[in-house]
């Protein structure tokens, strides 16, 4: 098993990308701390680990709060006795709001997307240091690489945000034994949004070189590879999983004529 013995926290884990991560992790032998603010449906998530023979519990955590932070950790050390891998996964999506000049919303997605990151960071540094290492990862997106028309300008900010403070904290805590890594998928099922109905669909699909949209599982075994020790030499790195989205025109695949095809 690939994370036998290790614990991790997955932030937004009651549903989506987040649940698939941590189905997955517990498979490989993971003990994980689903952490969410739907509560419901985060215990949905552990009785199903638990049916399948895995370890895992669910808090209730906020990610734009310190103290709700604090208690995450000081609660997931209680149960489990160390933390190795934190994934922050929780985010707003960029259809949260269609409204450019909506300032409410740029506050919210920079908070949840951005400002949420940096407090599960920095919450779990002493943890992770003295344990002599561990692995953050961080779900960013392809709406990081590039600015489109389409969605909020402050999800691409946000996202944009988390890739290079990944860089940032890649680079600082290093010679701790502390690897972060970003993760950035493309065109996926929906994340906790005001207006999921303003996706762009069937646009996104047709831009993406491999004509489908992403499933949950093709960025938790991304995220997988990465937390693990199979990625040991790798920090610092942003790791694309976007069905090509992002490879021709720096991410402005309406510029080529065979993306609309």
């Amino acid at each position: 098993m690939r994370l036998a013995s290790k614990v991790a926290i997955i932030t937004g884990a009651a549903s989506g990308m987040g649940a698939e991560e941590a189905r997955l992790f517990a498979r490989e032998g993971c003990r994980v701390v689903i952490s969410d603010i739907s509560d419901d449906s985060g215990n949905r998530v552990v009785e199903d680990i638990r049916q399948s023979g895995g370890d895992a519990r669910f808090l209730h955590t906020d990610v734009t709060s310190e103290k709700s932070w604090d208690a995450l950790i000081d609660e997931s050390l209680a149960i489990f006795g160390a933390i190795d891998i934190l994934v922050n996964n929780a985010g707003l999506s960029g259809s949260y709001v269609t409204d450019d000049d909506d300032l409410d919303a740029w506050h919210a997605l920079v908070n949840v997307n951005m400002t949420g990151v940096y407090l599960g960071t920095r919450a779990v540094l002493p943890a992770m240091k003295e344990a002599g290492g561990g692995s953050i990862v961080n779900i960013s997106s392809a709406s990081g690489l590039f600015g489109s028309t389409f969605g909020h300008p402050g999800y691409h900010a946000s996202k944009g945000g988390v890739r290079i403070f990944t860089k940032a904290m890649a680079f600082k805590h290093g010679p701790d034994g502390i690897r972060v890594n970003s993760v950035h998928p493309g065109y996926m099922p929906p994340m906790r949004s005001a207006n999921p109905a303003s996706s762009s669909g069937g646009r996104l699909v047709g831009y993406t070189p491999l004509r489908r949209r992403g499933e949950t599982a093709d960025v938790a075994n991304a995220v997988l590879f990465l937390a693990s020790d199979e990625a040991s030499f790798i920090t610092g790195a942003e790791l694309v999983v976007d069905g090509g989205l992002t490879a021709g025109y720096g991410g402005y695949p309406e510029l080529s004529e065979q993306c609309t095809r």
